[in-house]
């Protein structure tokens, strides 16, 4: 994700690292990713459950989603999804961002265990009404666990 320099100017050679590094519509470009990484804990489904009251033993009881088509444990679908909406409030693009829309698709299970990296990547600016379109994508060993595109208000300079 290229960072603004000094000057104002859009600097490709670095990379956002801060969450509170803060991009304004004007910042922004088509083809601008980011991306971030997490393992599953056993714990982040227990939270998850607590916090939703998404109490589904196909995530919580090892006894009996053994007897499920997945043969075992798999986390709550939307866990993966708020690892994309982490990535869209932390880095791109960033604070003050958004949400207007997600459409997901889910397309495998994901583990305890895991390693979820989730990316995302402008598709489409619209200056007038400050939207920005991206695809969101989240994959595990290199194959693709949940994807499509959100809609996103970004923030503007002197608003």
């Amino acid at each position: 994700m290229p960072c603004i320099n000094s000057s104002g100017r859009r600097d490709p050679s670095r990379t956002i690292k801060d969450a509170r590094t803060l991009l304004y519509l004007d910042d922004l470009s088509v083809g601008d990713t980011a991306e971030i990484t997490r393992e599953v804990a056993e714990g982040d489904l227990a939270t998850f459950a607590a916090v939703t009251g998404d109490n589904n033993p196909i995530h919580l009881d090892e006894a009996w989603a053994a007897t499920t088509p997945f043969g075992g444990r798999i986390a709550h679908g939307m866990l993966s999804a708020g690892y994309i909406s982490a990535v869209i409030g932390t880095k791109l693009p960033g604070p003050g961002a958004i949400y207007v829309s997600q459409t997901l698709r889910f397309r495998r299970p994901v583990r305890i265990g895991d390693v979820v990296v989730t990316r995302v990547e402008i598709t489409a600016i619209d200056l007038a009404r400050a939207r920005v379109t991206l695809s969101t994508e989240c994959r595990v060993a290199g194959k693709s666990v949940v994807d499509g595109h959100a809609e996103i208000l970004a923030p503007r300079k002197g608003v």
